[in-house]
């Protein structure tokens, strides 16, 4: 599905990801990973109270999203992905940043789980301040890739 041409120049808002909305976010998670969530994933995700999900728009386009859940003492970044036709414009970059203006406390941790093979996400998650911290051995199911573990702790 291309985007409209006006979606690109309209101001990116980030807000609350809802289920009304997962009807967009199918796509462009079917479009940007081998082994896609299912809308049942979804569903139990987006419900949790203690986790924060978020919906990046140009206009009333959904253009990306993120999935944070918490886990005791510890943000479990689940799930982050932007449509591949408007990548690289920064829309990664204020789906992390709205994730951190909501929850970021001194002390507070982060974690997530990264391809190496996805260089330009491992790229921004350095940014953000997250290092490396190991591996799991043959994470992705699809084709048993390792996990690159990454943390960020707020100081």
């Amino acid at each position: 599905m291309s985007q409209p041409a006006t979606a690109a120049s309209e101001p990116l808002t980030v807000r609350r990801l809802s289920l009304a909305d997962l009807p967009q976010v199918m796509p462009i998670e079917r479009r940007s990973f081998s082994a896609p969530w299912s809308l049942a994933m979804f569903g139990l995700e987006v419900s949790k109270p203690s986790g924060i999900s978020l919906a990046a728009l140009q206009g009333q386009q959904l253009v990306g999203y993120l999935v944070c859940s918490r886990y005791a003492d510890v943000w479990h970044v689940m799930n982050v992905a932007v449509d591949p036709e408007v990548r690289r414009r920064g829309i990664g970059t204020a789906l992390m940043n709205a994730l951190f203006e909501r929850a970021d406390r001194p002390g507070e941790r982060y974690t997530l789980e990264v391809r190496p093979s996805n260089a330009s996400a491992v790229a921004l998650y350095e940014r953000l301040g997250f290092g490396s911290a190991g591996r799991r051995p043959g994470y992705y199911h699809d084709n048993r890739e390792d996990a690159l573990i990454m943390w960020r702790e707020v100081r």
